[in-house]
Parts: structure tokens; sequence; C-alpha cells
């Protein structure tokens, strides 16, 4: 099981009113830790690892576009916190964050940062590990980037969503394979990471007007631009591709995941550091830790369950 983890901390952090005896915020913390809960009670994987995004994760992208993640709205809160100021709010965020990190690190699993790398790119890394080869890969997160990532091993579950995709499945809700799923969407843009794509073009019609890219075969950006050129129709969508072809060659730079953008230094710390993690947990420490923050009542039991049998398995392996 791999996790987005900011993508589901924020999650966590918006919805969850969790206070600490102190009334401090918490639910970003809580709640990742009960969806960790309720992914392990589902999906019973034998090896967890969580993604981070490192600081500066986004530089790299926005050298190649300045405006990409730009313009984002500040995270507003399903509720009112009226004793924190916007800094203090700010400034609680981070502590659970910080404090989610030390909960993990006591758990047998593996978190991965690095710095000035997206999870994205970590998480596509994880995927194509040798060691991996031949396991059932499911990806935690809400983020369509990583549709591209789908393969005969490796599928994805959308907990906001409450959604299930493998590549079959993509194929018949999108009419596009993921192979194909990053040039489409380089078409189309992504408004979330602020990424503008051609006028007028959404994934329907990628998938009406571009069928072949249904096809499990890799398309290029040329082959799509030929297409489009030699087409006899004189609509505006064929046109606007070709019109929009340096748009189109930008996006998907920044959006495939294909070959991660991560240096070959990081991808050999992350084999290590995914093969060599002790499979540990300190059960009391961690028990003292939620009686502190204000949740040790609640029942962590399917979690714990997990941690035993994940420590099991390494035991064997």
């Amino acid at each position: 099981m791999i996790i987005d983890a900011l993508n589901q901390f924020l999650r966590a952090y918006i919805v969850n009113p969790t206070l600490t005896p102190n009334g401090v915020p918490a639910g970003g913390t809580v709640g990742f830790l009960k969806i960790l809960q309720k992914l392990c009670r589902e999906i019973k994987p034998d090896k967890i690892v969580i993604c981070w995004d490192g600081q500066g994760g986004s530089k790299k992208r926005k050298l190649i576009n300045k405006n990409y993640k730009g313009g984002r709205k500040p995270l507003r809160l399903n509720r009112d916190i009226k004793n924190l100021t916007e800094e203090e709010e700010l400034q609680n965020k981070i502590w659970q964050q910080i404090r989610l990190v030390d909960y993990l690190n006591k758990f047998p699993i593996t978190q991965l940062v690095f710095e000035s790398v997206e999870a994205d790119d970590v998480i596509s890394c994880v995927c194509q590990l040798p060691d991996f080869k031949g396991w059932q890969k499911v990806i935690i997160s809400s983020d369509k980037d990583f549709f591209q990532l789908l393969d005969d091993e490796t599928i994805i579950y959308r907990p906001t969503q409450s959604e299930v995709l493998n590549k079959k499945m993509v194929v018949e809700k999108f009419g596009i394979h993921p192979t194909n799923f990053a040039l489409a969407r380089a078409i189309v843009g992504d408004k979330s990471d602020n990424l503008e794509g051609i006028k007028g073009v959404g994934l329907p019609t990628v998938a009406k007007r571009l069928p072949f890219l249904a096809e499990e075969k890799t398309y290029t950006i040329a082959e799509v631009n030929e297409f489009c050129k030699l087409s006899n129709s004189n609509l505006k969508a064929y046109r606007h591709i070709v019109e929009g072809h340096d748009i189109i060659k930008q996006n998907y730079q920044l959006m495939q995941l294909y070959s991660p953008n991560i240096s070959i230094q990081s991808k050999e710390k992350i084999k290590y550091i995914v093969k060599n993690t002790k499979m540990t947990f300190n059960k009391t420490f961690t028990n003292g830790m939620m009686l502190q923050d204000g949740f040790g009542e609640i029942s962590w039991s399917d979690l714990f369950i997990a941690f035993k049998r994940i420590q099991q398995y390494s035991k064997l392996n």
C-alpha cells in the first residue's frame, strides 16, 4: 500500500474537529491515523510505504512553468477555530504534520521524503522498484495524476471518491488507456495545478476525437499532432490541438510520471530505505503519545493488528 501522505493528511485536517486536552486542533493527525486504520482493515497490506512532498518539491517543475501550482487558495476548514489567529493556524498545521510523522516513525512502515522532490515522483519510483515486481500495489490518493501508473499489478483507491480503479476500469470510464493518460491530461490541462490546456477540450473530447488513445500502445505528441493535421474534419478541437503543440509539450513534461523527475542517487536511496527499514512497533510508547494528545480512548485494535501482521510478514521474508 503506497500512500500519498499530504493528500490524505489535508483531507483529514480539513474535516476532523479533534482537539488535544489543551484545546489545540489535532484533526489532521488523528484523522490520518483513522484513515490509515480503515485502509489497513480493508486492504490488509503486507507492506506500507508513505510518501511526502519534500521541501521545495515543486521547484523543478516551476523552472519549467513558473505558474505551476500558483494561485492556490489557502486551505479553509469546514469549521471555525476562533481561538487561533491565521498565523497560529498555520503553525498548528505544521505541528500536526510533524506530530504525525513522529507517530508514523514508531510504526512498522516506511516513510519517504526527499528535498526538492514531489511525492508523485517518489510514488512512481516505488511502483517501479524491482523488489515489488509481482506484488499488487495499491496507490492511495484522490489525484488523477496516478491513473497513468496503473498496470496489471497497480491499482488506485481514491478514498474521497470511494472509488477503486484498475487499468481496465480507467479505459472503460474515460476511454483513455493509462499508458496515454498523461498525454491526454497534457492536452486538457489541470486547473488544480494551474496548468492551462487546450481551450474547449476536456477528457471526453479527447476520448471521442482521439479514440486510439484507448489502446495499450503508447502514443506520442507528434503522432497526435499528425493525426489532427491529416483529419478531414473541420472540428476546432483538431486545429486547437495542433496550434497548442507547445502547451501540450510543456504540460506533458510537468505531468508525466512514467519517468519520475528524481535523481539516480535519490532512486538508489529509495530502493535502500524500502528494503532496509526495520519493521518495529513500540505499542506502549504509541499509546502514551495518544493519551497525551487526547485520543487514546479511540479503539486502534485494527491498526495494531495490521502492524503485527506486517511485522510477521517481514520476519518471514
